[in-house]
């Protein structure tokens, strides 16, 4: 139904009993009113913002199209209230719980624009709104990670770690003396194709195109193979990056890949899993893991003992032990990797290789498919698992409810 029409003349200032009105209140941009804006319920107090003056009850007409008008202010002021809603995500994140709203504090807030003279970054100029939603979420990342790490019982150095985790690490972490950085690979995170980089970088290959099988251990430099003065020395000087990927379609992706298509990850894990989970299961090849078997194993191992194929992000590379100068992410793999070429000074005839034509990408439908019809009971169990790369890595929970899947 359309708004009541309000007199022309403003409304006097109200105040809250014993308060003065917050200064910069009445400053807030005008939005124009939306359709059905006075049926809506108020919103909950989520987020630290500066208080509105109270409207008179006697006026019950005039108060709903005040709180409508209050709630497109809101809305359309998001870029005012960025920094304070930031700092809420960072709250929320230290309990485990950013990404059960992080979706919708993106959706709601519009990109803040850059400051003036700020250099705009590689290929900011083609897809500028793209650009300015990468700057937000990288803010909510580094703000969230900032939070989370700076609780005292969080280690601030890999030196503060148990020993198995520092094995982890460091074993993770390769290194570019020439070109002075540091890369913690995530497998089923592109680390394939950095790997042939590095190799291009430091002379053992021609090119990032030769068609050549995937040497992982090969012609690269590992920091834990190091004396504990250089590994310090270079964490202290070296530029340090790291590329994450949305959790569960980093689990579906190695699900696929290394049950379907690895033969030795079929007899070493697959003929394990289903006589774990199967009855009769004891004549199986490996070869026919269901995704709930996946699933159930993956809930049953501990996570320090987990392949590096679906151990947590978080355990790889110990984002509170080493201070990431750079987070990419998989969704913008080309743009992010063209960033950290250019920031480590790589030579311009080294690019990111391009995806190989016969690469089949885990699709939204694809990881809906699998969570839908695996069982509820196992998908909720295991986010707890990897509930701190959802929340420092700003990924959303998957939506499972009977509703959605339905659809």
């Amino acid at each position: 139904p359309p708004l009541p029409s309000l007199p022309a003349a403003a409304p006097p200032p109200f105040r809250l009993r014993g308060r003065r009105p917050a200064p910069g209140a009445a400053a807030l941009p005008r939005a124009a009113r939306a359709c059905g804006a006075a049926a809506e319920p108020a919103p909950p107090a989520m987020f630290p913002r500066a208080p509105l003056p109270a409207e008179p009850r006697r006026d019950e007409p005039r108060r709903a199209a005040a709180g409508g008008r209050r709630r497109a202010r809101a809305r359309g002021g998001g870029a005012a209230l960025l920094p304070s809603m930031l700092m809420f995500a960072v709250i929320l994140a230290s309990s485990g719980l950013l990404l059960m709203i992080e979706k919708g504090i993106l959706a709601e807030v519009k990109p803040l624009q850059p400051a003036a003279g700020e250099p705009a970054r590689r290929g900011g100029g083609a897809e500028p709104r793209a650009e300015l939603e990468a700057e937000v979420l990288r803010d909510v990342r580094n703000r969230t990670l900032r939070g989370v790490c700076g609780q005292p019982a969080m280690p601030r150095s890999v030196w503060e770690l148990p020993a198995g985790q520092r094995r982890t690490v460091l074993r993770h972490l390769l290194v570019s003396d020439k070109h002075r950085f540091l890369y913690c690979y995530v497998p089923k995170v592109a680390c394939s194709n950095w790997k042939r980089i590095l190799k291009v970088l430091d002379g053992a290959l021609e090119s990032v195109d030769v068609k050549l099988k995937m040497d992982h251990k090969s012609d690269l430099v590992f920091l834990g193979d190091m004396k504990p003065e250089e590994i310090s020395y270079r964490l202290k000087n070296y530029y340090k990056f790291i590329f994450v990927r949305n959790p569960m379609e980093r689990l579906l992706s190695a699900y696929r890949n290394k049950f379907g298509e690895i033969k030795e990850y079929q007899q070493r894990y697959g003929v394990e899993i289903v006589r774990r989970y199967r009855k009769n299961g004891g004549n199986s090849a490996g070869d026919d893991v269901t995704f709930s078997e996946f699933l159930r194993y993956l809930l049953d191992e501990e996570v320090e003992r987990m392949n590096e194929h679906w151990m947590p992000i978080y355990n790889l590379c110990q984002p509170c032990a080493v201070r990431y100068d750079f987070i990419g992410s998989y969704e913008r793999l080309d743009a992010d990797a063209n960033y950290v070429l250019e920031r480590v000074r790589s030579p311009s005839f080294v690019r990111f290789p391009a995806r190989q034509p016969w690469y089949n990408p885990v699709t939204a439908e694809t990881l809906h498919y699998y969570l839908c019809n695996a069982q509820r009971r196992l998908v909720k169990e295991l986010l707890l698992k990897y509930i701190l790369d959802f929340s420092l890595f700003a990924y959303p929970l998957p939506n499972i409810t009977s509703e959605f899947c339905r659809q």
